[in-house]
């Protein structure tokens, strides 16, 4: 990963988001909370994090973060202690969890942030727009926890963007839940980077003053189209595997299943040009469809810990490697998995350190 591309695609959308009074919130969940990235989010102007799992979150503040850090997934319930003790704000959707989260802050002599996750149309998680006033009065009644806002969703789950017409309506329940719980709402947080077309467009964006951004600052494409944003780096991640095997192999034939009810397996056969080769990368280290081929290769098929590639280019040698770009699926896997090594480069000019040592494939950090 390119820190500085991170960096840089961060200020990017913040010089753009500012000027129409929105804030930026770098995710932090498909890096695994890596305390570098989030360092570089925060470097590029974003004005806190949020991760969806608390123990990224505990991995932030162990590495010393102590910016503002939000939970935007709904907290478990046997977490709730944990949520309370390293996140300042949770965003909410059950009356339980939020009872919970109050007397463990009341144990601990603090006031937690509650912003209510709205049910927009993206049919994930969110309370119903016509029960959230009442929701939100619940929680104005509750010590140990303060009503800071109100989000919502949009193409995580349905895959649909929003609309103008949806965006005015959640901007119109904001003002509905000021007028009838009283105090200002200091976020309004109107959705993650799917929403930056309608964010950046030539329309008013109302009440909205936050959006959460990980795959835009991460990889500056659109998430609903894949396209590069105008001005935004999309190669700030390089996935890289090593070159086990290059031997030629027979024209493959028809391979019985094992399931007798499945159609026979038949596997891509490269151009008779092409060579063949083996990587010490598969299903088990990232989302293989994620990948991008390198110029002049093919992707003949994966298994969980092979990858078969055809090439145009000279056989390369036992030893060698290839390097893919990945779209967010396949990030999100290969941050997690636990053989591939993280190479860091703080900046272009110096050494990487890598962390930890023995893996066997990397991800480069510039």
């Amino acid at each position: 990963m390119d820190l500085a591309k991170i960096r840089c695609n961060t200020q990017t959308l913040v010089s753009r988001l500012g000027p129409r009074g929105i804030s930026v919130t770098g995710v932090t969940k498909a890096v695994c909370g890596n305390p570098a990235i989030a360092q570089a989010m925060l470097d590029g102007g974003a004005l806190g994090l949020a991760d969806a799992r608390i123990s990224n979150v505990q991995r932030l503040r162990q590495a010393g973060m102590i910016c503002p850090v939000t939970l935007i997934r709904t907290p478990m319930l046997s977490q709730v202690d944990e949520v309370v003790g390293f996140c300042e704000v949770s965003y909410n959707t059950e009356s339980a969890v939020i009872a919970a989260l109050a007397s463990a802050a009341i144990c601990k002599d603090k006031v937690h942030g509650i912003i209510l996750m709205v049910e927009m149309g993206d049919l994930r998680d969110g309370i119903m727009p016509e029960n959230l006033a009442d929701f939100a009065k619940q929680v104005m009644t509750m010590q140990g926890v303060a009503l800071k806002g109100i989000g919502a969703n949009f193409a995580c789950f349905s895959g649909l963007a929003p609309t103008v017409s949806q965006m005015a309506d959640f901007c119109d329940l904001a003002n509905e839940i000021e007028g009838v719980c009283g105090p200002y709402l200091k976020t309004v947080s109107g959705g993650s980077s799917a929403n930056l077309p309608w964010a950046l467009g030539e329309h008013a964006t109302g009440r909205v003053n936050d959006l959460r951004l990980g795959e835009a600052i991460l990889l500056g494409v659109e998430p609903l189209t894949g396209d590069q944003m105008d001005g935004m780096h999309t190669d700030a991640f390089t996935l890289v595997a090593e070159v086990i095997e290059t031997d030629a192999k027979p024209t493959p034939f028809p391979i019985a299943p094992i399931d007798p009810t499945r159609e026979p397996l038949r596997i891509v056969t490269p151009s008779a040009a092409s060579a063949r080769m083996i990587l010490a990368m598969g299903h088990q280290d990232t989302d293989i469809p994620g990948l991008t081929m390198p110029v002049g290769s093919t992707l003949i098929g994966a298994t969980s810990d092979h990858l078969v590639i055809g090439t145009l280019r000279p056989r390369p040698t036992v030893g060698s490697e290839m390097r893919f770009q990945m779209n967010y699926d396949a990030l999100m896997h290969a941050m997690a998995a636990p053989d591939i090594e993280v190479t860091l480069l703080s900046e272009p000019s110096m050494r990487p350190s890598r962390l930890p040592q023995g893996k066997v494939n990397h991800l480069a950090l510039v």
